[in-house]
C-alpha cells in the first residue's frame, strides 16, 4: 500500500490532479520538480528530483529530517534532538529522524522564469499515513475543516507590503558565510514618500512588470500593483479565495518574488521593517468573510445592517484574542516596531468602518454582497497557514459564545481598547494562557510553537538591530 493510499487520500480527484500533473510534465520541457513544503516559519523548503522520478513520489513522498521543522530563523535546530523523544516527548522526533513530504497534486506549477522546472506543494507526513502534528498546511487544513463542519468556508484577499531594491553586492566572500550571513549591500529603486505617484511607479516599472509577468503565468491571482508610501517600498494585491488558495498563494508569492528578483539583479525582503535610512514599515493587511456553505452566500453580508450578526461575532472574537494571536500575525522580533499610534497601523485592538487606523477595517455596508473584514495587525513575514488558521480559531471562538465587538471607534489610536503586544514577548505569554487558541491549534502545537520563537528570543535580546537586519532580510 502506497503512503497516499494508507494517509487516506487516493480520491477520485487526487487521482484526477495526479493525472493531469504527469500528463503536463509528459508534454513540456521540464526535466526537474521541485517539491517544497512551508516550514514553521512560512519558508519554503524541499528537494528537486528528476522528472522521473515524481511518479513515485506523488505515491510514496520524499523523506527529509525532522530537524528541518525544529530550526529557528537562523536555521538553528533549537531542539535536543539526541535525547528520548526528540526533547520533546515525540519519538519521531529522536536522532534527526526522517518524515516525509508528500506533494500535493493540485499545486503543480511550472515555473516561467526556470522553464526547465515544475514546482509541488507538499504536505507532511509520518512513515505510517499519519499527519505530521507540526506540518502547519496541515493544521491550517484541520481548521478549515472544523469551520466547515461549521457550515462556513474562509474566503480571504492579500494585500501584502514589500521592499524590493538593486542588488550592488551579494556579499557571498568566503567571510562573509555565517549563521546567519552577512545581508547583501542594497539601493534604493526610489526615493519614497510620493504615495501612488506616476513617477515613482514608472521608476520601478522594469523589474515590477518582471514579476508581473512571471507570477501572472504562475498562476497567482493578481489584482493590482501600488507603488507604497516608504523609500523601494510597494504593495501587491490578490484576488479572494478559498480555503488553502490564499495561503498557498501567499508561500508561492513570496518565494518566486524573491527567486525573480534575485535573478534579475535585484533583492526582495518581506522583512516587516529593515534597518534602513528613512524606512517605512510593510504590513500584510488580511481580507477575509465566511461563505455559507448551503446558500454560498457571504455571511458577513446583511441587507438591512453594514455587517451581519455573524460578522459582528467573528470580529470580536479576533479583538478578544488578538493579544495571543499576535504571535502568529506577527510571529518576528521586528515586527513588533510597526504597532505604532498615528502611522496607519493599529496600536489596539479596536474596530472600525473603513478607518485605517483600527485593527480591524469593516468595508461594505447594507446589501452589499462584498461585506468583510480587513485585518491590518499582520506582518509579510508571517506563516500565512498559521496566520490564517489562528484568524479561524480566533472567529469561531467569536461566533460559538456570540461575543460583541463594541462600538466603532473613531478615533481609533485615543479609543479605550487593549494595546497590541509591544513584543513578541508579550504575544507569546498571552498565547500560553490564551484556551481558545490552544484548543484550535493543539496544545502540543502551541508549546512546540512556544518552545521556538522563546528560544530565538534568548539567543538574541541584545543588539536586537544588528541581528535582525543579518536574519531577516536575507531570510524573509
Amino acid at each position: 500500500m502506497t503512503l497516499v493510499e494508507r494517509a487516506g487520500l487516493w480520491t477520485e480527484d487526487r487521482k484526477t490532479a495526479t493525472r493531469e500533473a504527469e500528463r503536463r510534465l509528459r508534454a513540456g520541457e521540464m526535466s526537474v520538480v521541485r517539491l517544497a513544503f512551508a516550514d514553521q516559519h512560512g519558508i519554503l523548503r524541499g528537494k528537486t528530483l528528476a522528472a522521473s522520478e515524481i511518479d513515485a513520489a506523488l505515491k510514496n513522498g520524499v523523506g527529509f529530517t525532522t530537524t528541518m521543522l525544529l530550526k529557528d530563523t537562523s536555521h538553528r535546530t533549537v531542539f535536543p534532538v539526541w535525547q528520548p523523544g526528540g526533547g520533546f516527548g515525540m519519538k519521531e522526533l529522536e536522532g534527526a529522524a526522517d518524515v516525509v513530504m508528500l506533494p500535493d497534486p493540485s499545486t503543480f506549477h511550472a515555473l516561467p522564469w526556470a522553464p526547465h522546472s515544475g514546482w509541488m506543494l507538499c504536505d507532511i507526513f509520518l512513515a505510517d499515513g499519519r499527519p505530521m502534528p507540526l506540518c502547519t498546511r496541515q493544521l491550517y487544513r484541520s481548521t478549515l475543516k472544523t469551520l466547515g463542519e461549521r457550515g462556513y468556508d474562509f474566503v480571504a484577499g492579500l494585500e501584502v507590503e514589500f521592499h524590493l531594491f538593486k542588488l550592488e553586492k551579494p556579499k557571498l566572500g568566503l567571510a562573509d558565510a555565517g549563521q546567519p550571513g552577512e545581508p547583501p549591500e542594497v539601493s534604493l529603486l526610489n526615493q519614497g514618500y510620493q504615495y501612488l505617484t506616476e513617477q515613482r511607479y514608472d521608476e520601478m516599472d522594469p523589474i515590477l512588470e518582471i514579476l508581473r509577468t512571471n507570477l501572472t503565468d504562475l498562476g497567482l491571482p493578481l489584482r493590482s500593483f501600488e507603488v507604497e508610501y516608504g523609500p523601494s517600498q510597494v504593495e501587491f494585491t490578490f484576488r479572494t479565495g478559498i480555503g488553502l488558495e490564499p495561503a498557498d498563494t501567499m508561500v508561492l508569492f513570496r518565494s518566486a518574488t524573491k527567486q525573480i528578483a534575485q535573478r534579475n539583479g535585484y533583492h526582495a525582503t518581506f522583512m516587516c521593517r529593515p534597518k534602513l535610512p528613512n524606512v517605512m514599515s510593510s504590513g500584510w493587511h488580511l481580507h477575509q468573510s465566511l461563505r455559507d456553505r448551503k446558500t454560498h452566500a457571504n455571511a458577513f453580508a446583511d441587507p438591512a445592517e453594514p455587517l451581519s450578526a455573524t460578522g459582528r461575532h467573528y470580529m470580536a472574537g479576533l479583538l478578544e484574542h488578538t493579544r495571543a494571536a499576535a504571535a502568529f500575525s506577527t510571529p518576528t522580533l521586528n515586527g513588533y516596531k510597526r504597532y505604532r499610534p498615528f502611522s496607519l497601523a493599529p496600536d489596539r485592538a479596536i474596530w472600525g468602518r473603513d478607518n485605517r487606523g483600527v485593527m480591524v477595517r469593516l468595508l461594505g455596508g447594507p446589501g452589499d454582497p462584498a461585506t468583510h473584514l480587513e485585518n491590518r495587525v499582520g506582518e509579510p513575514a508571517a506563516n500565512p497557514y498559521l496566520y490564517m488558521a489562528s484568524q479561524v480559531v480566533c472567529g469561531l471562538d467569536g461566533l460559538e459564545r456570540k461575543l460583541d465587538p463594541g462600538p466603532s471607534a473613531d478615533t481609533p489610536y485615543e479609543a479605550k481598547a487593549p494595546l497590541l503586544p509591544r513584543s513578541l514577548a508579550d504575544a507569546l505569554a498571552a498565547l500560553h494562557e490564551d484556551k481558545a487558541l490552544r484548543a484550535g491549534l493543539g496544545d502540543f502545537f502551541v508549546d512546540y510553537y512556544l518552545r521556538l520563537k522563546q528560544a530565538e528570543i534568548d539567543r538574541f535580546s541584545l543588539e536586537v538591530s544588528d541581528w535582525e537586519q543579518r536574519e531577516y532580510f536575507s531570510l524573509f
